[in-house]
C-alpha cells in the first residue's frame, strides 16, 4: 500500500503556514513608521480626546477603536488630528497606529482566507489525486508480479513433471540397456556353444571318413 505520510506532512504544515500569514496580516505595525497623515485609533479601546496637548486640556469627546483619523501634528506625548466630522483634537500618540483597525481589515483578511483556502484544497486535491495514482500504479505493479509468480509457479510445476517423466524415461532405458545386454550374451553364448560343438564335432566325423576310405 502506497504510503500517505506525504500529504499528512504537507497539509499540516500548509495550514501552519496559512494562520501563521493570517497572524502577520492582523498584527498591528506599531514599529513601522507613518508614510502618510492617515491614523487609526487602537483596536483595544475607545478613547477620550482633548482640546490641547496635555492631560490638563479638558476632555471634549472619544473616538471609537479602529476609527480613522487624519494626523495634523505631534506634540509631547500628544498628537492632533482631524476626525472624520472634521474636528481637530488631540489623542495620545500611543493611541494610535499605522494600520487599519481589525474592523477595516476583517473584510480584506476574509478574503485572503477564502483565497488562501482554496488554494489549500487545490493543493489537498492535487495530493490526492498523486497518491490516488501512485496508489493505482502499486495495485497495477502487484498485479503483475502476482501473474508472474503464478507463472512461475507453473513452469516449475511444468519443469519438476518434466524432470520426474526424464527419470522414468531414464529408468526404462536403463531396464532395456540391460535387457538387451543379457539377449546379447544370450545370443553370443549360443553362438559360442554352437562352435564348440561344431569344433568337436566335425573332427570326429572327419576320422570316421578317413577310416571308411581306407576299406576300399
Amino acid at each position: 500500500m502506497p504510503d500517505s505520510r506525504p500529504s499528512s506532512l504537507v497539509l499540516p504544515a500548509l495550514r501552519g503556514g496559512l494562520i501563521a500569514a493570517l497572524v502577520a496580516l492582523a498584527a498591528p505595525a506599531h514599529a513601522e513608521e507613518p508614510t502618510n497623515d492617515a491614523r487609526w485609533v487602537s483596536d483595544s479601546l475607545t478613547t477620550y480626546v482633548r482640546s490641547g496637548p496635555t492631560d490638563g486640556h479638558r476632555i471634549v469627546g472619544n473616538l471609537k477603536s479602529g476609527q480613522k483619523v487624519t494626523l495634523i501634528g505631534s506634540q509631547g506625548s500628544y498628537s492632533q488630528v482631524r476626525g472624520q466630522n472634521g474636528d481637530l483634537v488631540w489623542i495620545l500618540s500611543s493611541d494610535l497606529q499605522a494600520v487599519p483597525g481589525q474592523n477595516e481589515r476583517l473584510p480584506q483578511l476574509d478574503a485572503q482566507v477564502a483565497e488562501l483556502s482554496g488554494q489549500l484544497k487545490t493543493i489537498d486535491d492535487s495530493w490526492k489525486n498523486r497518491v490516488q495514482g501512485m496508489q493505482e500504479t502499486l495495485d497495477s505493479r502487484k498485479k503483475l508480479i502476482d501473474e508472474l509468480e503464478a507463472r512461475n509457479k507453473a513452469l516449475s510445476e511444468q519443469l519438476d513433471e518434466s524432470q520426474s517423466n526424464l527419470r522414468d524415461t531414464q529408468a526404462r532405458l536403463g531396464d532395456e540397456n540391460k535387457q538387451v545386454m543379457m539377449r546379447y550374451m544370450v545370443y553370443g553364448g549360443s553362438i559360442a556353444g554352437a562352435g564348440l560343438l561344431a569344433g568337436l564335432i566335425l573332427p570326429s566325423l572327419t576320422r570316421g571318413r578317413k577310416k571308411n576310405d581306407r576299406w576300399f
